[in-house]
């Protein structure tokens, strides 16, 4: 007998920077090599994990916003997004680990038979290279980028693809860190769950997910538990 029964077929999509792997590091290397040369200041590590999660363009745009240029010139955001997926790409995971327990938990669930995917904003053509490089690929039925659905989150589109198709049923959750991921899930009737210590503005606790949490080896029993409350709640 499984420990978490209700996961039995779940669909769980996870978000991936900030959520799965804190690619931080990474980003801020990249996107410091495509700004400097417009005659921007380097952006602290800790400032970029409250800048990520719509798309290395808005990433981008978002440097310059807080360097005072909130509007430079097209072929500026183009040349440096160039560089920055260039710079990026080249050492994809050179600094970026997946957060302490991500593979445990990703195991558990797996094993409880819940059906994994990520669902992220980042273009997949980096996505999966780099869950490759960190030997995660493998887990997941399918890593659904940017490019790879109908329209990328908040749109409800990116989550159902991720998945597998829609409607949302009780076993269908997001598992993510930011406002973006939230306005996805509810978009598309999912549950929704919460990294408190990825990549975000403001406090995810302001946001009224369903669940919240802080480390990876509580996550099994919660999702199990939001699962069973929202079967629950569809009979009742």
């Amino acid at each position: 007998m499984s420990l978490y029964p209700a996961l039995s077929g779940a669909r769980l999509a996870f978000d991936l920077d900030g959520t799965l792997v804190d690619t931080a590091p990474d980003l801020v290397r990249a996107l410091n090599a495509s700004i400097t040369p417009f005659g921007l200041d380097p952006v602290p590590l800790d400032d970029v994990r409250a800048m990520v999660g719509r798309g290395a363009r808005a990433l981008i745009e978002r440097a310059f916003e807080r360097a005072g240029r909130p509007h430079p010139p097209e072929q500026e955001l183009t040349d440096a997004l160039e560089l920055f997926l260039a710079v990026y790409r080249d050492g994809i995971a050179d600094l970026s680990r997946p957060f302490p327990g991500v593979e445990e938990a990703l195991e558990t669930l797996a094993g409880a038979g819940a059906r994994l995917s990520v669902c992220t904003n980042k273009p997949g053509w980096l996505a999966v290279p780099l869950l490759e490089a960190l030997a995660m690929a493998g887990r997941f039925e399918r890593i659904t980028g940017a490019e790879d659905a109908p329209a990328k989150k908040p749109d409800p589109a990116h989550f159902f693809t991720a998945v597998g198709g829609g409607p949302a049923g009780a076993g269908d959750i997001l598992v993510g860190d930011s406002s973006v991921d939230y306005d996805t899930a509810r978009a598309a009737g999912a549950g929704i769950v919460l990294f408190e210590l990825g990549y975000n503005e403001k406090p995810v606790s302001t946001l009224g997910a369903d669940r919240l949490f802080d480390a990876y080896g509580s996550l099994p029993a919660l999702l199990d538990g939001l699962v069973t409350a929202r079967q629950a709640l569809r009979r009742s």
